[in-house]
Protein backbone atom coordinates (compact mmCIF):
# COMPACT_ATOMS: atom_id res chain seq x y z
CA UNK A 1 0.00 0.00 0.00
CA UNK A 2 1.61 3.03 -1.12
CA UNK A 3 1.64 6.50 0.95
CA UNK A 4 -1.33 8.60 0.97
CA UNK A 5 -1.03 11.88 -1.49
CA UNK A 6 -0.98 14.90 0.46
CA UNK A 7 -3.31 17.57 -1.12
CA UNK A 8 -2.15 20.44 0.88
CA UNK A 9 -3.10 22.29 3.78
CA UNK A 10 -6.26 24.29 2.24
CA UNK A 11 -7.49 21.11 0.74
CA UNK A 12 -7.29 19.62 4.52
CA UNK A 13 -9.56 22.61 5.82
CA UNK A 14 -12.35 21.95 2.80
CA UNK A 15 -12.25 18.28 3.52
CA UNK A 16 -12.23 18.87 7.22
CA UNK A 17 -15.45 21.23 6.46
CA UNK A 18 -17.13 18.72 4.28
CA UNK A 19 -16.78 15.28 7.01
CA UNK A 20 -18.13 17.79 9.64
CA UNK A 21 -21.46 18.79 7.72
CA UNK A 22 -21.35 14.95 6.19
CA UNK A 23 -21.33 13.62 9.81
CA UNK A 24 -24.32 15.47 10.89
CA UNK A 25 -26.31 14.92 8.08
CA UNK A 26 -25.82 11.37 8.19
CA UNK A 27 -26.51 11.51 12.01
CA UNK A 28 -29.80 13.31 10.96
CA UNK A 29 -30.05 10.14 8.52
CA UNK A 30 -34.30 10.10 7.39
CA UNK A 31 -34.98 12.83 10.19
CA UNK A 32 -38.09 14.63 8.80
CA UNK A 33 -39.45 11.26 7.47
CA UNK A 34 -39.41 10.01 11.17
CA UNK A 35 -40.21 13.09 12.68
CA UNK A 36 -43.46 12.77 10.14
CA UNK A 37 -44.23 9.31 10.91
CA UNK A 38 -43.68 9.04 14.82
CA UNK A 39 -44.23 12.90 16.05
CA UNK A 40 -47.06 14.12 13.30
CA UNK A 41 -48.60 10.79 12.54
CA UNK A 42 -47.59 11.32 8.97
CA UNK A 43 -48.61 8.08 6.21
CA UNK A 44 -46.92 7.04 3.17
CA UNK A 45 -48.41 10.03 1.00
CA UNK A 46 -47.42 12.44 3.47
CA UNK A 47 -44.50 11.35 3.87
CA UNK A 48 -43.34 11.39 -0.02
CA UNK A 49 -45.18 14.83 -0.34
CA UNK A 50 -42.70 16.23 2.20
CA UNK A 51 -39.95 14.88 0.50
CA UNK A 52 -41.05 15.41 -3.14
CA UNK A 53 -42.19 19.20 -2.10
CA UNK A 54 -39.29 19.99 -0.80
CA UNK A 55 -37.03 18.90 -3.58
CA UNK A 56 -39.38 20.23 -6.01
CA UNK A 57 -39.48 23.85 -4.77
CA UNK A 58 -36.25 23.68 -3.14
CA UNK A 59 -34.78 23.06 -6.75
CA UNK A 60 -36.94 25.92 -8.20
CA UNK A 61 -35.57 28.67 -6.19
CA UNK A 62 -31.76 27.54 -6.49
CA UNK A 63 -31.95 27.87 -10.45
CA UNK A 64 -31.18 31.28 -10.88
CA UNK A 65 -28.60 31.12 -8.31
CA UNK A 66 -25.97 28.61 -10.71
CA UNK A 67 -25.50 31.30 -13.07
CA UNK A 68 -24.98 33.85 -10.09
CA UNK A 69 -22.69 31.93 -8.11
CA UNK A 70 -20.96 31.52 -11.12
CA UNK A 71 -18.77 34.67 -11.25
CA UNK A 72 -18.30 34.65 -7.76
CA UNK A 73 -16.26 34.13 -5.23
CA UNK A 74 -17.11 30.28 -3.91
CA UNK A 75 -16.10 30.30 -0.33
CA UNK A 76 -18.14 33.45 1.01
CA UNK A 77 -21.10 31.36 -0.78
CA UNK A 78 -20.35 28.26 0.49
CA UNK A 79 -20.61 29.80 4.18
CA UNK A 80 -23.42 31.44 3.48
CA UNK A 81 -25.20 28.52 2.22
CA UNK A 82 -23.69 26.82 5.79
CA UNK A 83 -25.06 29.30 8.18
CA UNK A 84 -28.43 29.62 6.03
CA UNK A 85 -29.05 25.81 6.59
CA UNK A 86 -28.27 25.93 10.16
CA UNK A 87 -30.78 28.67 11.10
CA UNK A 88 -33.55 27.02 8.77
CA UNK A 89 -32.59 23.69 10.60
CA UNK A 90 -32.66 25.18 14.52
CA UNK A 91 -35.82 26.38 13.81
CA UNK A 92 -37.53 22.57 13.77
CA UNK A 93 -36.48 22.02 17.59
CA UNK A 94 -37.63 25.48 18.43
CA UNK A 95 -40.91 24.87 17.24
CA UNK A 96 -41.21 21.00 18.65
CA UNK A 97 -40.12 22.46 21.96
CA UNK A 98 -42.79 24.96 21.55
CA UNK A 99 -45.80 22.46 21.11
CA UNK A 100 -46.16 24.47 17.42
CA UNK A 101 -44.34 22.33 14.90
CA UNK A 102 -46.45 21.16 11.71
CA UNK A 103 -46.15 19.29 9.04
CA UNK A 104 -46.12 23.02 7.00
CA UNK A 105 -43.10 24.06 8.62
CA UNK A 106 -41.52 20.69 7.75
CA UNK A 107 -42.06 21.71 4.05
CA UNK A 108 -40.62 25.21 4.47
CA UNK A 109 -37.46 23.54 6.15
CA UNK A 110 -36.73 21.23 3.14
CA UNK A 111 -37.51 24.04 0.80
CA UNK A 112 -34.78 26.20 2.51
CA UNK A 113 -32.23 22.79 2.77
CA UNK A 114 -32.62 21.15 -0.48
CA UNK A 115 -31.98 25.30 -2.37
CA UNK A 116 -28.79 25.60 -0.18
CA UNK A 117 -27.50 22.24 -0.91
CA UNK A 118 -28.02 22.84 -4.57
CA UNK A 119 -25.89 25.79 -4.21
CA UNK A 120 -23.18 24.86 -1.89
CA UNK A 121 -22.35 21.72 -3.83
CA UNK A 122 -22.38 23.57 -7.71
CA UNK A 123 -19.77 25.95 -5.81
CA UNK A 124 -17.72 23.46 -3.63
CA UNK A 125 -17.09 21.40 -7.22
CA UNK A 126 -16.02 25.04 -8.72
CA UNK A 127 -13.99 25.74 -5.68
CA UNK A 128 -12.87 21.70 -5.92
CA UNK A 129 -11.62 22.32 -9.02
CA UNK A 130 -10.09 25.29 -8.86
CA UNK A 131 -8.06 24.09 -5.28
CA UNK A 132 -6.70 21.12 -6.46
CA UNK A 133 -4.26 19.77 -9.35
CA UNK A 134 -6.14 18.18 -12.33
CA UNK A 135 -4.37 14.84 -11.93
CA UNK A 136 -5.77 15.09 -8.27
CA UNK A 137 -9.54 15.64 -8.88
CA UNK A 138 -10.21 11.31 -8.47
CA UNK A 139 -7.86 11.41 -5.14
CA UNK A 140 -9.83 14.56 -4.08
CA UNK A 141 -13.76 12.73 -4.89
CA UNK A 142 -12.05 9.23 -3.69
CA UNK A 143 -11.50 11.06 -0.31
CA UNK A 144 -15.29 12.93 -0.05
CA UNK A 145 -16.69 9.53 -1.41
CA UNK A 146 -14.80 7.77 1.59
CA UNK A 147 -15.47 10.25 4.12
CA UNK A 148 -19.66 10.15 3.22
CA UNK A 149 -19.66 6.48 3.42
CA UNK A 150 -18.00 6.37 6.84
CA UNK A 151 -20.37 8.77 8.10
CA UNK A 152 -23.14 6.54 6.85
CA UNK A 153 -21.84 3.41 9.19
CA UNK A 154 -21.54 5.80 12.08
CA UNK A 155 -23.93 7.97 12.01
CA UNK A 156 -27.50 6.09 11.16
CA UNK A 157 -27.24 3.99 14.49
CA UNK A 158 -25.95 6.95 16.58
CA UNK A 159 -28.77 9.25 15.34
CA UNK A 160 -31.26 6.53 15.51
CA UNK A 161 -30.19 5.79 19.40
CA UNK A 162 -29.92 9.12 19.97
CA UNK A 163 -33.50 9.25 19.02
CA UNK A 164 -34.36 6.48 21.28
CA UNK A 165 -33.06 8.41 24.26
CA UNK A 166 -33.43 11.94 23.47
CA UNK A 167 -36.93 12.39 21.42
CA UNK A 168 -36.96 12.87 17.30
CA UNK A 169 -35.61 16.20 16.87
CA UNK A 170 -31.94 15.93 18.92
CA UNK A 171 -30.27 14.81 15.26
CA UNK A 172 -31.58 17.90 13.85
CA UNK A 173 -29.88 19.98 16.37
CA UNK A 174 -27.06 18.05 15.24
CA UNK A 175 -27.07 18.50 11.88
CA UNK A 176 -27.88 22.15 12.25
CA UNK A 177 -24.42 22.69 14.34
CA UNK A 178 -22.84 20.88 11.84
CA UNK A 179 -23.37 23.11 9.49
CA UNK A 180 -21.87 26.00 11.60
CA UNK A 181 -18.73 24.27 12.24
CA UNK A 182 -18.39 23.25 8.51
CA UNK A 183 -18.71 27.13 7.94
CA UNK A 184 -15.62 27.77 10.59
CA UNK A 185 -14.28 25.13 8.34
CA UNK A 186 -14.03 27.28 4.71
CA UNK A 187 -12.80 30.18 6.35
CA UNK A 188 -10.17 28.47 7.38
CA UNK A 189 -9.31 27.72 3.96
CA UNK A 190 -7.40 30.97 3.87
CA UNK A 191 -5.20 32.41 1.22
CA UNK A 192 -6.87 34.55 -1.71
CA UNK A 193 -9.39 33.31 -3.50
CA UNK A 194 -9.39 35.07 -6.75
CA UNK A 195 -12.71 36.72 -8.31
CA UNK A 196 -13.78 33.99 -11.40
CA UNK A 197 -13.20 36.13 -14.91
CA UNK A 198 -16.07 36.60 -16.81
CA UNK A 199 -16.18 35.29 -20.74
CA UNK A 200 -18.62 37.58 -21.42
CA UNK A 201 -19.03 41.65 -21.19
CA UNK A 202 -23.25 41.42 -20.20
CA UNK A 203 -23.30 42.99 -16.72
CA UNK A 204 -26.23 41.58 -15.90
CA UNK A 205 -27.75 38.01 -15.43
CA UNK A 206 -30.42 37.65 -18.58
CA UNK A 207 -33.56 34.96 -18.44
CA UNK A 208 -31.87 33.31 -21.22
CA UNK A 209 -28.49 32.61 -18.63
CA UNK A 210 -30.30 30.27 -16.57
CA UNK A 211 -30.40 27.63 -19.36
CA UNK A 212 -26.53 27.91 -19.79
CA UNK A 213 -26.00 24.43 -17.91
CA UNK A 214 -28.62 22.59 -19.61
CA UNK A 215 -27.62 23.70 -22.89
CA UNK A 216 -23.69 22.52 -21.98
CA UNK A 217 -24.64 19.34 -21.06
CA UNK A 218 -27.31 18.06 -23.31
CA UNK A 219 -25.07 19.16 -26.41
CA UNK A 220 -22.42 17.50 -25.04
CA UNK A 221 -22.27 13.10 -26.40
CA UNK A 222 -20.80 12.04 -22.93
CA UNK A 223 -22.29 14.51 -20.33
CA UNK A 224 -25.37 13.70 -21.48
CA UNK A 225 -26.19 9.91 -21.37
CA UNK A 226 -24.41 10.20 -18.20
CA UNK A 227 -27.14 13.16 -17.00
CA UNK A 228 -30.23 11.19 -17.81
CA UNK A 229 -28.67 7.69 -16.51
CA UNK A 230 -27.77 9.50 -12.75
CA UNK A 231 -31.11 11.12 -13.09
CA UNK A 232 -33.15 8.24 -13.49
CA UNK A 233 -30.62 5.52 -10.86
CA UNK A 234 -30.76 8.24 -8.12
CA UNK A 235 -34.81 9.37 -8.58
CA UNK A 236 -35.72 5.63 -8.41
CA UNK A 237 -33.71 5.08 -5.24
CA UNK A 238 -34.75 8.17 -3.74
CA UNK A 239 -38.17 7.49 -4.42
CA UNK A 240 -37.65 4.14 -2.59
CA UNK A 241 -36.74 5.48 0.72
CA UNK A 242 -39.28 7.19 2.31
CA UNK A 243 -41.81 3.96 1.51
CA UNK A 244 -39.06 1.70 3.38
CA UNK A 245 -39.48 4.30 6.17
CA UNK A 246 -42.97 3.33 6.08
CA UNK A 247 -42.92 -0.86 5.19
CA UNK A 248 -40.09 -1.50 7.81
CA UNK A 249 -41.21 1.16 10.84
CA UNK A 250 -45.36 1.61 10.01
CA UNK A 251 -45.84 -1.96 8.65
CA UNK A 252 -43.02 -4.34 9.81
CA UNK A 253 -42.48 -2.96 13.28
CA UNK A 254 -38.77 -2.81 13.43
CA UNK A 255 -37.51 0.00 15.64
CA UNK A 256 -35.98 3.36 14.38
CA UNK A 257 -32.39 2.67 15.64
CA UNK A 258 -33.07 -1.25 13.81
CA UNK A 259 -33.81 0.79 10.77
CA UNK A 260 -30.69 2.97 11.10
CA UNK A 261 -28.70 -0.05 11.50
CA UNK A 262 -30.21 -1.63 8.43
CA UNK A 263 -28.72 0.82 6.22
CA UNK A 264 -25.31 1.68 7.86
CA UNK A 265 -23.96 -1.29 7.92
CA UNK A 266 -23.48 -2.44 4.90
CA UNK A 267 -22.33 1.14 3.90
CA UNK A 268 -18.58 -0.45 4.67
CA UNK A 269 -18.98 -1.33 1.09
CA UNK A 270 -19.20 2.36 -0.11
CA UNK A 271 -15.99 2.73 1.98
CA UNK A 272 -14.57 -0.02 0.08
CA UNK A 273 -15.29 0.89 -3.16
CA UNK A 274 -14.41 4.23 -2.60
CA UNK A 275 -10.51 3.12 -1.72
CA UNK A 276 -10.56 0.90 -4.77
CA UNK A 277 -11.64 3.40 -6.88
CA UNK A 278 -8.43 4.97 -7.79
CA UNK A 279 -6.50 1.64 -8.40
CA UNK A 280 -9.22 0.16 -10.51
CA UNK A 281 -9.51 3.25 -12.96
CA UNK A 282 -5.23 2.95 -13.20
CA UNK A 283 -5.66 -0.60 -13.99
CA UNK A 284 -8.47 -0.88 -16.43
CA UNK A 285 -9.30 2.95 -17.10
CA UNK A 286 -12.46 5.51 -16.57
CA UNK A 287 -14.76 4.62 -18.48
CA UNK A 288 -14.47 0.84 -18.48
CA UNK A 289 -14.69 1.67 -14.95
CA UNK A 290 -17.84 3.63 -15.02
CA UNK A 291 -19.60 1.67 -16.87
CA UNK A 292 -19.16 -1.38 -15.17
CA UNK A 293 -20.22 -0.32 -11.81
CA UNK A 294 -22.60 1.99 -13.42
CA UNK A 295 -24.51 -1.10 -14.52
CA UNK A 296 -23.49 -3.42 -11.14
CA UNK A 297 -24.97 -0.57 -9.24
CA UNK A 298 -28.78 -0.93 -10.64
CA UNK A 299 -29.11 -4.77 -9.84
CA UNK A 300 -29.66 -4.85 -6.15
CA UNK A 301 -32.80 -2.79 -5.51
CA UNK A 302 -35.17 -5.17 -6.43
CA UNK A 303 -34.57 -6.96 -3.31
CA UNK A 304 -35.85 -4.61 -1.12
CA UNK A 305 -39.34 -5.66 -1.91
CA UNK A 306 -39.14 -9.28 -0.47
CA UNK A 307 -38.05 -7.50 3.38
CA UNK A 308 -39.35 -9.56 6.06
CA UNK A 309 -40.31 -8.84 9.89
CA UNK A 310 -37.39 -10.15 12.32
CA UNK A 311 -33.58 -11.12 12.00
CA UNK A 312 -33.99 -12.34 8.37
CA UNK A 313 -35.38 -9.13 7.07
CA UNK A 314 -32.33 -7.72 8.27
CA UNK A 315 -30.14 -9.63 7.14
CA UNK A 316 -31.69 -9.05 3.65
CA UNK A 317 -32.01 -5.50 3.57
CA UNK A 318 -28.35 -5.17 4.54
CA UNK A 319 -27.26 -7.71 1.94
CA UNK A 320 -29.15 -6.15 -1.15
CA UNK A 321 -27.81 -2.55 0.43
CA UNK A 322 -24.05 -3.72 0.38
CA UNK A 323 -24.00 -4.90 -3.05
CA UNK A 324 -26.00 -2.11 -3.97
CA UNK A 325 -23.61 0.86 -1.92
CA UNK A 326 -20.08 -1.11 -2.95
CA UNK A 327 -20.68 -0.49 -6.55
CA UNK A 328 -21.74 3.28 -6.12
CA UNK A 329 -18.48 3.36 -4.11
CA UNK A 330 -16.96 2.37 -6.89
CA UNK A 331 -18.94 4.52 -9.58
CA UNK A 332 -19.61 7.85 -7.77
CA UNK A 333 -15.98 9.18 -7.17
CA UNK A 334 -15.14 8.07 -10.39
CA UNK A 335 -18.47 10.05 -12.43
CA UNK A 336 -17.62 13.22 -10.42
CA UNK A 337 -14.10 13.38 -11.55
CA UNK A 338 -15.36 12.63 -14.92
CA UNK A 339 -17.76 14.97 -15.00
CA UNK A 340 -15.26 17.71 -13.82
CA UNK A 341 -13.02 16.63 -16.63
CA UNK A 342 -15.39 17.35 -19.26
CA UNK A 343 -16.76 20.18 -18.14
CA UNK A 344 -14.77 23.59 -18.93
CA UNK A 345 -13.68 25.87 -15.66
CA UNK A 346 -15.91 28.74 -16.22
CA UNK A 347 -19.02 26.36 -16.32
CA UNK A 348 -18.39 24.05 -13.77
CA UNK A 349 -21.10 26.12 -11.33
CA UNK A 350 -23.83 26.15 -13.75
CA UNK A 351 -23.34 22.90 -14.88
CA UNK A 352 -23.29 21.27 -11.29
CA UNK A 353 -26.02 23.70 -10.64
CA UNK A 354 -28.41 22.55 -13.34
CA UNK A 355 -27.35 19.05 -13.00
CA UNK A 356 -28.74 19.24 -9.63
CA UNK A 357 -31.55 21.17 -9.53
CA UNK A 358 -33.16 18.43 -12.66
CA UNK A 359 -31.82 15.64 -10.48
CA UNK A 360 -33.66 16.81 -7.56
CA UNK A 361 -37.42 17.91 -9.39
CA UNK A 362 -37.33 14.46 -11.03
CA UNK A 363 -36.48 12.98 -7.41
CA UNK A 364 -39.61 14.92 -6.44
CA UNK A 365 -41.67 13.96 -9.50
CA UNK A 366 -41.05 10.12 -9.02
CA UNK A 367 -40.94 10.42 -5.31
CA UNK A 368 -44.48 11.95 -5.29
CA UNK A 369 -45.66 9.58 -8.01
CA UNK A 370 -43.90 6.31 -5.95
CA UNK A 371 -46.40 7.97 -2.79
CA UNK A 372 -49.17 7.64 -4.73
CA UNK A 373 -48.97 4.17 -6.31
CA UNK A 374 -47.85 3.48 -2.46
CA UNK A 375 -51.01 4.49 -1.21
CA UNK A 376 -52.96 2.73 -4.20
CA UNK A 377 -51.39 -0.50 -3.98
CA UNK A 378 -48.69 -0.89 -1.28
CA UNK A 379 -45.33 0.26 -0.14
CA UNK A 380 -43.92 -3.16 -0.93
CA UNK A 381 -45.79 -3.09 -4.38
CA UNK A 382 -44.06 0.20 -5.68
CA UNK A 383 -40.73 -0.59 -4.77
CA UNK A 384 -40.48 -3.46 -6.28
CA UNK A 385 -41.43 -1.21 -9.89
CA UNK A 386 -38.44 0.87 -8.91
CA UNK A 387 -36.39 -2.08 -8.86
CA UNK A 388 -37.69 -3.94 -11.81
CA UNK A 389 -37.13 -0.23 -13.93
CA UNK A 390 -33.42 0.52 -12.29
CA UNK A 391 -32.89 -2.75 -14.29
CA UNK A 392 -33.03 -0.56 -17.73
CA UNK A 393 -30.53 1.88 -16.63
CA UNK A 394 -27.36 0.77 -17.80
CA UNK A 395 -28.85 1.04 -21.59
CA UNK A 396 -28.00 4.92 -20.61
CA UNK A 397 -24.37 4.94 -19.92
CA UNK A 398 -21.97 6.43 -22.82
CA UNK A 399 -20.76 3.17 -24.78
CA UNK A 400 -18.10 5.33 -25.97
CA UNK A 401 -14.95 6.34 -24.33
CA UNK A 402 -14.82 10.36 -23.46
CA UNK A 403 -11.87 12.18 -24.79
CA UNK A 404 -10.55 13.72 -21.64
CA UNK A 405 -8.97 17.54 -21.69
CA UNK A 406 -5.96 16.32 -20.08
CA UNK A 407 -4.19 13.06 -20.20
CA UNK A 408 -4.25 11.89 -16.22
CA UNK A 409 -1.36 10.02 -15.15
CA UNK A 410 -2.47 8.14 -11.56
CA UNK A 411 0.35 7.24 -9.22
CA UNK A 412 0.15 4.62 -7.36
CA UNK A 413 -0.84 4.39 -3.60
CA UNK A 414 -4.34 4.51 -1.76
CA UNK A 415 -6.74 7.37 -1.68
Amino acid sequence: MGARRSLGRQFGWLWAAYTVSTFGTRLAFDAFPLIAVLVLHAGPTEVSVLAAAGLAVGAAVAVPLGPWVEFRRKRPVMVAMDLIRCAALLSVPAAFALGRLSFVQLLFVSVIVVAADITFNAAGGAGLKALVQPQDLLVANGRFEATNWTATVLGPPLGGAAIGLFGPVVTVVADAVSYLLSAVGIRAIGGREPHPARTDTRPRLRAGDLLDGWRYILTHPTLRPLFYNTLLVNSLIMASAPLLAVLMVGHLGFAPWQYALAFAVPCLGGLIGSRLARRLVARFGQHKVMLTFGALRACWSLGLAFIRPGAAGLVLVMTVELGLITCMGVFNPVFSTCRLDLTESDRVTRTLSAWSVTGKVTTAVVTGLWGLLAGITSPRTAIALAGLLLLTTPLLLPRRDPAPQHERELAPGCT
